[in-house]
């Protein structure tokens, strides 16, 4: 087994610190060495680096209310890089701009013309709201949310009937932008939202059960997103019952007024098709008629599975807040700007 070098010990323990300002917020040397374990040269050492790097600042003074010098506090430099998610509908678009400490500092909804140019339309939305918060027009990464198959390795998607729609969007709009961009399937950001800070916290299988402006599924196993080979993990939607694929039973005008026993005997058929197939042993109803149904569509879904499924699932409704779509985009785009800028 190789030990790390000075250099590979150096960014690990800077990155070691970074997190901890991430989770905590602003500390002092004491309680980093604290925290990390780290002795208080290393812990001096690397306190300079990072603000000699533009990463951490001064951020105050700790101590005021006891005898002795006050202690210094250091914070991130929460302007270092700023973020954006972008959540793309058949009607409109949807942007948040954050700050690399994951400040959400502006939100902005633009309705999509008739035939728009579409990665200039996404750009102008992405700087605007940018300049808005006051960062500047540069993004460091932008992830866009969206319909449709997004292939894992090619970054092409499929027609998502938006429009002005392209399949190249995401190398259109990274040009645009002068910025990295990722584009991701719409659920699958809300199924992130879900397991890093909604109803699936914790949990290293389960699967997000769309039912929404379209239909589809999120699934997470060992921890990970699952997208499949072409980008297509997940899409329910397509599956036939009877003469009508799942997609057209859970259209709005399908379930309008439907009582909650028969809506949950609709779902329950594409919650069985997850289980059967994955056993992730907890599914997440989203969208916007899995959160309005809340606990008990949730419940009468999972007696409807009782009969059908000899392995046990949870079934519980989505809690992330606002817009899960946006919320992943986010959080994704927070993750890749922070491995590049923090190391």
């Amino acid at each position: 087994m190789k030990t790390a070098d000075p250099t590979m010990a150096r960014a690990i323990n800077d990155r070691l610190a970074l997190d901890l300002l991430l989770e905590h917020g602003p500390l002092t040397a004491t309680q980093l060495r604290t925290l990390t374990g780290l002795s208080r040269p290393t812990v001096a050492d690397l306190i300079e680096r990072l603000r000699a790097g533009g990463l951490i600042e001064r951020a105050g003074e700790t101590g005021a209310d006891r005898r002795g010098p006050n202690a210094r506090l250091y914070g991130l430099v929460a302007g270092r890089a700023h973020v954006a998610g972008v959540d793309l509908r058949r009607d409109a678009v949807h942007v948040v701009a954050a700050d690399i400490a994951g400040t959400e500092t502006a939100t902005l909804t633009r309705p999509l013309p008739p035939d728009p140019d579409l990665p200039a339309f996404i750009a102008a939305a992405v700087a605007d709201s940018l300049a808005a918060a006051g960062s500047g027009p540069d993004a460091h990464t932008v992830v866009l949310g969206t319909p449709g198959l997004i292939h894992p390795r090619t970054g092409l998607a499929t027609e998502a009937g938006v429009p002005g729609w392209r399949p190249d969007l995401g190398p259109a709009l990274a040009g645009r932008l002068g910025a990295r961009v990722i584009v991701e399937n719409e659920v699958n950001l809300a199924t992130i939202a879900e397991h890093r800070a909604g109803a699936a916290t914790g949990r290293d299988d389960f699967a997000l059960l769309w039912l929404d402006d379209g239909i589809g599924a999120g699934v997470v196993l060992d921890g990970r997103l699952r997208r499949g080979a072409s980008g297509g993990a997940g899409e329910v939607g397509l599956l036939k019952f009877g003469d009508a694929d799942f997609c057209a039973l859970m259209e709005p005008p399908a379930v309008r007024g439907l009582a909650p026993d028969a809506l949950a005997g609709r779902i329950v058929r594409g919650v069985f098709a997850l289980v059967a197939v994955l056993d992730p042993g907890l599914v997440v109803l989203g969208g916007t008629l899995g959160r309005a149904g809340g606990d008990e569509l949730a419940a009468l879904v999972s007696a409807r599975l009782d009969e059908l499924s000899p392995a046990t699932t949870e079934v519980r409704p989505a809690v992330v807040e606002g817009d899960p779509i946006l919320r992943g985009a986010v959080l994704t785009a927070l993750d890749a700007a922070r491995d590049a800028v923090f190391g």
